[in-house]
């Protein structure tokens, strides 16, 4: 299909067409990263924080179109979220470890070990309207030196853990994924996404979601395949309100209903990592793709 910036959308279920803005076509907001991740929106500060992984930087964009660094180095930061008082938690792959931003700027470690061992390389992370914090821990900041520092995992599986903050506990939630990557929950928070992206290195491993039940808040059960991507594999992704997942694929940014099924494509000119819902009214889709990070209105609203 080629390519229409004015146009950016791939339709296979005609209930996508109530989803997008026709006549709001794909804007390239940045470029001259070298791999964009980890997307944030910051609405009291009315900006988008993002990586750019190898670089060791997150920038900053603001809606006049100045681009700024927040941070750098940045300790190969990758996946970023807000926690419930407004805080800036990341997933640094250089320090393997999940960090969180104080107020007056300062940076506090959540999380680099489990059982006495590192983690891997945090990837990607979600907060719960408890306060605790949820994190993917893959191996890709510890595979070369282009994403964080080579070294051999020392963590048995690729996990996804749970962290109490308040407590300082962390838990493993799931332990059989190739590589967990994103991460998000429903709008009630009654089930967790995650992507597995193992085919990344290995074309025989899957390349879909799994979504699971949320017991208690505290364990997931009932793991099953969600969707699986037929351009790419799954890295970051956001849900809307109606439940909508809106996730990362090689050729733009794949929209599945809430039972699983393609609705349709928001295609981008490249490899999309990972997207957030942005923008005063929260229906601002901005996309991380490779160089660029990109935007397009959606007439659908992000859940968190």
């Amino acid at each position: 299909m080629q390519f229409d910036p004015s146009f950016p959308y791939d339709i296979r279920d005609e209930r996508f067409r109530q989803y997008i803005v026709g006549n709001a076509g794909l804007e390239e907001l940045y470029s001259g990263c070298r791999w964009a991740e980890g997307p944030v929106w910051f609405a009291d500060m009315d900006c988008l924080l993002w990586s750019d992984i190898p670089n060791q930087r997150i920038l900053r964009w603001v809606p006049d179109g100045h681009v700024s660094v927040f941070r750098q180095p940045s300790n190969f930061t990758n996946g970023n979220t807000r926690d419930r008082q407004g805080r800036l938690v990341s997933c640094e792959h250089g320090g393997r470890r999940v960090t969180r931003t104080e107020i007056d700027g300062s940076i506090t470690v959540l999380a680099d070990s489990y059982n006495g061992k590192r983690l891997n390389s945090p990837n990607d992370v979600v907060v719960r309207s408890d306060d605790t914090i949820w994190f993917t821990d893959p191996t890709y900041g510890i595979l070369s030196d282009y994403e964080g520092y080579k070294a051999e995992p020392e963590q048995q599986t690729r996990n996804v853990y749970r962290l109490d903050p308040a407590s300082g506990e962390i838990t493993i939630v799931v332990d059989d994924f190739g590589q967990p990557n994103g991460l998000a929950f429903s709008p009630d928070e009654t089930k967790l996404y995650v992507a597995d992206s193992s085919s990344s290195h290995d074309i025989t491993r899957p390349r879909h979601i799994r979504v699971f039940d949320v017991v208690d808040g505290k364990t997931l059960a009932n793991g099953r395949e969600f969707c699986a991507l037929d351009n790419g594999l799954p890295d970051g992704f956001r849900l809307d309100t109606l439940g909508n997942v809106w996730t990362s694929a090689t050729d733009g940014v794949h929209c599945f209903s809430p039972e699983g099924k393609l609705l349709g494509k928001v295609l981008v000119p490249q490899t999309v990592a990972n997207v957030t819902f942005g923008g005063p009214r929260k229906n601002r889709l901005f996309i991380t793709a490779t160089k660029s990070l990109y935007s397009v209105y959606v007439a659908v609203t992000g859940a968190v």
